[in-house]
């Protein structure tokens, strides 16, 4: 077995990956019974999060083209590649991160503000440690990417309330295809400004400053899922009513 995976070239990265997996199966690449790469030389090769090639291996498991052995690694289950898997795939996913987002838009914003109203300096330390983190791993997106989500879950801790932080530990593992997307190609430099303006504003303990900031926060995502996705008969978006009157 000699096949090479390739960078990545689009926002859809487990989607990509979905591709390029099915089509070294298709050309004989990889045969029935053979053993893909590891995960983590998989993610190197095709430059994208571990979360998003852990996405597309659960759903060409899901439709028995591999088998993923806990602690064994990925084997090809069947040669036989089914028509429309990525489309059908594809359309369940949209519909799945729809209402993730939906659901964070509705919470964090009054996360932020219940945490400005109990965070402890050590909470301040543990947000204000994580960019520091993040300004370290720009060059390295899967770590800035734990990063982010290590970020969101301090702030939820800052809430001091056990609930809530498995709440948004569930809603961010949900949403790591749509971070990896927006983080395509580079990690830009917002995503640490708009972190670092979050603070101050939990700081600052204004309840409409807060919403403002995280209006902003959550809408960066947001949008990267809405270009995407604009083209699918089915997708959803967010009502109206969940944004601050403020936005328009």
């Amino acid at each position: 077995m000699g096949h090479t995976f390739h960078e990545v070239r689009t926002r859809k990265t487990f989607e990509e990956a979905i591709h390029q997996i099915a089509d070294a199966i298709r050309v004989g690449d990889l045969r029935e019974g053979d053993r893909l790469p590891s995960e983590r030389t998989l993610a190197a090769q095709m430059a994208i999060s571990r979360p998003s090639l852990r996405e597309a291996l659960k759903l060409l498991a899901d439709a028995a083209v591999i088998e993923v052995r806990p602690g064994g690694g990925a084997f090809v289950r069947s040669e036989e590649i089914p028509l429309g898997l990525l489309e059908n795939r594809s359309q369940l996913r949209v519909s799945q991160v729809a209402g993730v987002l939906e659901a964070r838009r509705l919470i964090e914003p009054r996360v932020a503000q219940l945490a400005s109203l109990r965070a402890t300096e050590a909470d301040h330390h543990a947000m204000e440690r994580t960019i520091e983190l993040q300004r370290e791993a720009m060059d390295d997106r899967d770590r800035f990417l734990r990063l982010d989500r290590r970020f969101h879950l301090a702030l939820a801790r800052a809430t001091a309330n056990a609930t809530v932080v498995r709440v948004m530990d569930h809603i961010l593992s949900q949403l790591e295809i749509v971070r990896d997307m927006a983080l395509y190609g580079h990690v830009p430099e917002w995503s640490i400004q708009i972190h670092e303006r979050t603070i101050e504003a939990i700081r600052d303990g204004d309840p409409a400053r807060i919403e403002e900031v995280m209006n902003e926060h959550l809408s960066r995502l947001e949008s990267v899922w809405r270009e995407e996705e604009s083209a699918v008969a089915n997708a959803r978006w967010l009502p109206d009513f969940l944004f601050p009157a403020a936005s328009g």
